[in-house]
């Protein structure tokens, strides 16, 4: 059978994320956030005081985490530019915010790209990844795609861009952007739609990922599904319940199965 197109995931799958811990992404995001309050004061619209900056960080990750665990449950995604309005339109009401004229989308996002910033900094491509791409990319047919459940579609496509990666890409799809994530039917189907590609041909393409949100979205439109095993166990890793399920361990490894 000859493979019209392959969907892969981001992380871990493509890029690492290095020695990653709860503590890190902890202190990653701290370190993002005080960035963006950062900027909130250079244009005025949040006081430096820090009754108000502790209030900020208190209601924003109250907001990250419910939200959070409501995607898990729906899969339906809240971008972080959506947790910044939401935050600052708190404040407002509470007389804590300087500026009283909507914030444009603009802003929001450039607000977002920096709270998700030190997470860019830590995000690294495997060694064969772009040597992948680069092979793949020489198939003139081949249709080439990457679905990634997550908040701020910017900061997938700054890392892609850094590494020169982004030519080799027919779609990037983010739930950010989709509204939805992954296993979400339809977030696969609009992928491959972008990629020039239809439903029907979903039987005829691959994805290649590292969890079950890949796995099984993939496998429930008919795509064949190559699993990629991870270096790290995740805390409540959800079971994969397919039958000849292919696992790899390096991306490289999917050159094997194009043809």
């Amino acid at each position: 059978m000859k493979i019209k197109g392959i969907i892969f995931d981001f992380g871990f799958t493509l890029f690492s994320f290095e020695n990653p811990s709860v503590e890190k992404y902890y202190e990653c995001f701290k370190k993002g956030l005080l960035k963006s309050i950062e900027s909130l004061k250079q244009e005025n619209i949040i006081l430096e005081q820090e009754e108000i900056i502790k209030e900020f960080i208190s209601i924003f990750n109250k907001k990250k985490s419910s939200y959070f665990r409501e995607s898990i449950k729906t899969k339906d995604e809240f971008p972080t530019s959506q947790i910044f309005k939401e935050v600052i339109e708190i404040l407002k009401e509470k007389g804590l915010i300087l500026e009283q004229s909507v914030l444009k989308q603009e802003f929001l996002e450039e607000l977002s790209e920096l709270y998700h910033s030190c997470e860019e900094e830590e995000w690294k491509p495997y060694k064969e990844t772009k040597k992948t791409l680069e092979s793949l990319s020489s198939h003139k047919t081949l249709k080439i795609g990457l679905i990634s459940n997550h908040p701020n579609h910017k900061t997938v496509k700054n890392m892609l861009k850094n590494n020169d990666m982004k030519k080799y890409f027919n779609a990037i799809v983010t739930s950010a952007k989709f509204g939805k994530r992954k296993p979400n039917r339809d977030i696969f189907f609009h992928t491959l739609k972008k990629m020039g590609l239809n439903e029907e041909d979903a039987k005829d393409c691959l994805m290649v990922g590292d969890e079950a949100a890949d796995a099984v979205g993939a496998y429930k439109i008919g795509m064949k599904v190559l699993l990629k095993k991870r270096e790290y166990e995740f805390p409540f890793e959800t079971k994969i319940d397919i039958p000849n399920l292919v696992k790899i361990t390096s991306v490289s490894e999917v050159l094997d199965y194009i043809y």
